[in-house]
């Protein structure tokens, strides 16, 4: 039996998305789901399937986002994602505040539109605790700073320095001179799945150009390279602001679009503002 699903194709800062709603709609099993209208080819193509659900618990959350990586494996947070998720969710008209409560795996957070399709997220506070990232590159309370990992290169075993930090979801952060000849293909997926990432790690790639100014490439872990991650970009002003390299407030140049990073350091949350757009929208065909 062939029935059929509205989708919504969505992006923030060139992470693109297809956006389901599992309140209004029965859908299929989603981590095949998501690698066949993930696929760039064969079907919708997108790096993430963001999953529209009731939260849990109605006194903690307005509503619930499930993230699907395109390789099919479910991830804890999406920092791209939540803003095209309040978007999707203000055009509908399912949600007419400025404000919204957002369940995710890697907590609640809290997206605020600020209008011109410009979303501004309070993010939490970053996990800097090396087993709570998770990572054993480090051991200790943290935070993960300037350590040596080693990988492979050309057949022989190589050192990289990375810091890492988590928010919500795990981030390996290295320096280079330049992003653009920077070997993401050949040390994101190493790093990736190193055994000192047992949950495995998103890498960010960064060139600091100024105290206010980062550029960033990011191998994502179950997609690989995007055009921009978020969730990275705070992961990356944070572990920047911790070594003293950049100011409090930051923008991360990615290679779909820019946002904005503000951190006030010690336990207070980190805020990304950055863009939202709907692209398309469609139905898909399921079998049943």
């Amino acid at each position: 039996m062939t029935r059929f699903i509205d989708f919504t194709k969505m992006h923030g800062a060139g992470n693109d998305f297809v956006m389901l709603d599992g309140i209004r709609d029965e859908l299929p099993e989603l981590e095949t789901f998501a690698q066949q209208i993930g696929h760039r080819q064969f079907g919708i193509g997108c790096d993430q399937v963001l999953v529209v659900r009731r939260p849990r618990d109605p006194e903690t959350a307005d509503f619930r986002m499930e993230i699907y990586n395109r390789d099919g494996s479910q991830v804890e947070m999406c920092g791209n994602g939540i803003r095209a998720f309040f978007k999707f969710l203000r055009d509908r008209e399912h949600w007419d505040t400025d404000e919204l409560r957002v369940e995710t795996l890697g907590g609640v957070v809290v997206p605020r539109w600020t209008g011109d399709n410009l979303v501004r997220v309070d993010m939490g506070r970053p996990v800097l605790a090396p087993a709570k990232i998770p990572t054993t590159v480090t051991s200790g309370d943290g935070p993960v700073l300037d350590i040596t990992l080693r990988v492979e290169d050309a057949g022989a075993e190589a050192e990289v320095t990375l810091s890492a930090a988590s928010m919500g979801n795990p981030h390996a952060v290295i320096v280079v001179e330049d992003v653009e000849t920077a070997p993401v293909e050949h040390l994101g997926p190493q790093i990736e799945t190193h055994p000192a990432f047992p949950a495995r790690t998103n890498v960010e790639f960064i060139e600091i150009v100024s105290r206010t100014h980062i550029r960033q490439r990011t191998w994502e872990r179950g997609v690989g390279e995007t055009l921009a991650c978020g969730s990275g970009a705070c992961a990356v002003g944070v572990v920047s602001m911790l070594r003293g390299v950049v100011d409090p407030e930051v923008r991360v140049e990615l290679r779909g679009g820019d946002l904005d990073i503000a951190w006030a350091g010690g336990d207070a949350p980190v805020f990304m503002t950055g863009p939202a757009v709907e692209v398309f929208t469609g139905r898909i065909a399921i079998q049943d």
